[in-house]
Parts: C-alpha cells; structure tokens; sequence
C-alpha cells in the first residue's frame, strides 16, 4: 500500500511540473519554423497551382476553339447561294463526323424566313440560334440545349454575295473530350503539387531541425554546467549562436566572481573582526581597569571594519543593473558644494566634458568622488583642479568600451611613488595628525574595480601634489 502511494504521489508531482511546464512554454521553435513554412509552402502551392491551372485550361480551350473556327472557315469559305436562295457548299467538309448521326461534331447554317441547313451528325436535332449580333467577328459559348452532352458552339453573321439577309454559320463540338483533358490535367497537377509540397514540408522540417540543433548542443551544454560536470560553454557552435554563448560565459565567469568576492570579503570581515573580538575576551577576563577604553578603541575599528565591507555590499548589489548611468557634471558639482562647505578655504576647480556620462550608479559615484575630492582637500593648500575628459578605447583591446577620465589635482606634498600603492590597502594612512579612518581610497579602489574601472595615483604637473587618474566605463 505504501509503494502505490508513493508511486501515485510521484506521477502527480510529474503531472504537476509537465503541467507547470507546458503553461510557462511558449512552444517549440521547431514547430513555428514548420507551421510557418507549411502556411508559406501551401499559400505559394495553392496560388500557383490555380495560376497553371488556369493557364493550362485556357490554353486547351483555345485550341479547342482554334479547331472548331477552322472548320466554321471552312464552311463560309465553301458556302454560295443556290439558285433557290438557300445556301449550299460547293465541296463537303472534310471530316467525317459530319455524317455520322450524334457523332458530337456539328454544324448548321440558317437564316430568318429560311430552314436551316444542318449537318447529318444533328439527325433530328437542330442548333439553337439565340439572338442575332451582327457586326461581331465571332462568338463562342458553351451550350446545354442537348441532354447530356454539352457543347462548346461557335457562330458568325456573314452576307454572302448575292444574299439580301444574313446567314449565321454554327459549328458546335462535345465538350466531353475538352472536359476530360482538363480534369487529367488538373488531376496530374493536384498531384503533383501535393508531391512538390509533401517535399518541401519535409525539407523545411530537416532544415528546422538541423538549423536548430545548435541549441539542443547548447541545451545540453547548459545542463552540463547545471549538474556540474562543467563550468563553461565549451561546445563548438555557429556564428549566429555564439555572441549568445560569449555573453553566457561572461555571465558565468561574473557569478563566479561575485561568489568569490564575497567568500573573501566573509573571510577579510571574519577575520578583521576576530582580532578585535581576542582583545576584547582577553580584557574582559584579566578584569582590566582598562577596558571601557579598550571597547571604546576596538568597537571604533570594528566599525571601520562593517562600514567597509557594508559599502562595498551596496556597490555589488547596485552593480548587477546593466542600465547604470550617471552624469559626470552634476555629480561633481554637488560634490563640490558639500566638500567647500567643510574646507572654506579650499577653491576647487572643475573644467573637461559637461556631458559625459559613466555606466556607474549615481550613488557609488558620488562616493568615489567625493573621497577623493575630499582627500585633496584635507591635504592639499587650498587648490584642487578636476578635470573630465572622454578617452576613446585601446584599438588593440579584445573589447572596444570608450572611457570617461577623471583627474582629480591638488597642491598638496604629493606622495613619493614608493609609497603610493600603499595608500589602497585598508586602515592605512600616511597622515596620521588628520582625522580618518583609512578606509576612504580602498573603498574607492574596490567600487571602481566593481565597474571595470581603474584607479592610479601619479604626480600632478600643474600643482605639484597628487594625482589621481579614476577611468570609468563611457554610456552614450
């Protein structure tokens, strides 16, 4: 009892997710190509098909036409008055069917006030005349007047020489033969259109399905990477498919990434916390006189430590929006106010591009700028120059992204170059008699790292300080 109701609890999971399944699908692919290409293949078939058919039928038809107005010809070619006046044919028509009684080969020729003269094949039937049309060359019209077996008819008003009326000629033909070559002939082309579409629906179904294929591998690829047996879309694909696989490898090669940023960053926290967290345990249980101090002391650089890892969190979380753009100007405006309000006797100067715009969060910018404009505040003499320039990408790079640069001068003592690279790592500070915590320049160093920027310090020419050099990816 227990094996059948697992047994039905599984199939209803399987129902359930086909179920789930098939209302989140859109449908196959394969399925649009070939219903799409049969609606094509059949519209295409279908109107050409009637095309020809109508051409075809119109060209037997004709030279059914051809033949009977030959012998109308014939007839008002052989045709005199006699002396009765009535008409007579100075040779007899050549075919033979003329003579034979319901032979489906006609004609006859009449006139008002007089009998009309027939062919023998009309026995004791007579054509019928309908309404005159003098002036016309010809008509032609098909006839129902004798049962079972239409006829095609053809007549022509002529004045023979001598006659005071006209004389109409008819010569008339079963349509049964016509009939039949075209039925066979519509018939072969049914046929053959059908063939000729069956070939070209299976065509296009071989050619969905090998088109396609390509990602069935990448499907397969995907689930690779899924069970992991793999960590990259390693499977040799068209060009069509690969800018798709290049973008999930990126995307891939960035999960990893974040993954590993925050595996270290819990690592760098746990263990920027663990040491203050030892020296505070070691206070508490030596009954140290000096342990508010202590707490006071390490509670601050435990701060420091969240503080840190907290904005580098936000910047991550901000980062995974593709869309980011920021003006450049206006940030650097605001950034000056707020940085002039707390260092009155500094004069910032800011020149380059007013319209640039970096694929970075307004937010994050701001941070950037306003430490480092701070920065060369807080050390300078009172002069800081920011200029903004667009950079167009390395011709050499294997991913053409134009830049937005930012320099950022002051007039301060400069840094010896020896020490410079020291100045990103976390706590450390060259200045010890200014307030700070040291964190400002590696927090800057890994926010514009986040963005695929980069970040240098170099000596200023113009004012003899520091130079820092901040490269940030361009938006149009």
């Amino acid at each position: 009892m227990t094996r059948l109701n697992d047994a039905l609890d599984s199939a209803r999971d399987w129902f359930l997710e086909r179920r789930q399944y098939q209302e989140q699908s859109t449908g196959s692919l394969t399925g649009r190509m070939i219903s799409i290409a049969a609606l094509w293949i059949g519209v295409l078939l279908i109107g050409g098909g009637f095309a020809l058919d109508r051409v075809l039928s119109e060209a037997i038809t004709r030279n059914f036409d051809a033949q009977l107005e030959y012998v109308l010809t014939a007839m008002i070619g052989s045709a005199e008055i006699g002396p009765d006046g009535e008409v007579r044919f100075n040779r007899p028509l050549g075919d033979q069917r003329f003579l034979e009684p319901y032979s489906g080969l006609y004609w006859q020729v009449s006139a008002q006030g007089h009998e009309p003269f027939r062919s023998r094949s009309l026995w004791d039937r007579a054509l019928r005349q309908g309404e005159l049309h003098f002036g016309q060359p010809l008509q032609v019209a098909d006839s129902d007047e004798f049962a079972g077996e239409p006829l095609r008819v053809l007549d022509r008003e002529v004045r023979l020489p001598g006659a005071p009326t006209e004389w109409r000629f008819q010569v008339a033909a079963s349509r049964v033969g016509l009939n039949d070559q075209i039925a066979v002939l519509r018939q072969t082309l049914v046929r053959s259109f059908a063939i000729l579409g069956l070939g070209l629906l299976i065509l296009a179904a071989l050619q969905a399905t090998y088109g396609l294929w390509p990602l069935r591998s990448l499907r397969r690829a995907v689930a690779a990477i899924s069970s992991g047996r793999s960590s990259r879309i390693d499977a040799k694909l068209p060009n069509e498919v690969r800018p798709l696989v290049e973008e999930l490898n990126d995307l891939l090669a960035h999960n990893e990434r974040q993954a590993e940023e925050a595996r270290r960053h819990a690592g760098n926290l746990a263990h920027g916390l663990k040491t203050p967290l030892t020296v505070l345990m070691n206070e508490a249980t030596a009954n140290s006189t000096e342990l508010a101090d202590t707490v006071i002391r390490t509670a601050t650089a435990m701060r420091r430590q969240v503080d840190h890892h907290l904005a580098r969190a936000r910047a991550v979380g901000r980062r995974a929006n593709a869309q980011a753009r920021a003006e450049i100007w206006p940030s650097l405006k605001a950034v000056e106010r707020a940085v002039t309000r707390m260092h009155r006797h500094v004069t910032i100067d800011i020149t380059g591009d007013q319209h640039a715009i970096a694929h970075v969060e307004r937010q994050d910018l701001d941070e950037i700028l306003g430490n480092l404009i701070e920065n060369a505040a807080k050390y300078g003499r009172g002069r800081v120059f920011v200029t903004v320039v667009r950079v167009a990408s390395n011709p050499l790079a294997s991913r053409k992204i134009d830049l937005v640069e930012i320099l950022i001068e002051d007039d301060g003592p400069g840094i010896p170059a020896a020490e410079r690279g020291k100045l990103f790592e976390r706590g450390a500070r060259l200045d010890t008699g200014k307030p700070g915590t040291g964190l400002g320049l590696a927090i800057v160093r890994d926010v514009v790292d986040l963005y695929s920027g980069t970040i240098s310090l170099e000596e200023s020419e113009d004012l003899g300080g520091l130079q820092v050099r901040v490269q940030l990816p361009a938006a149009n």
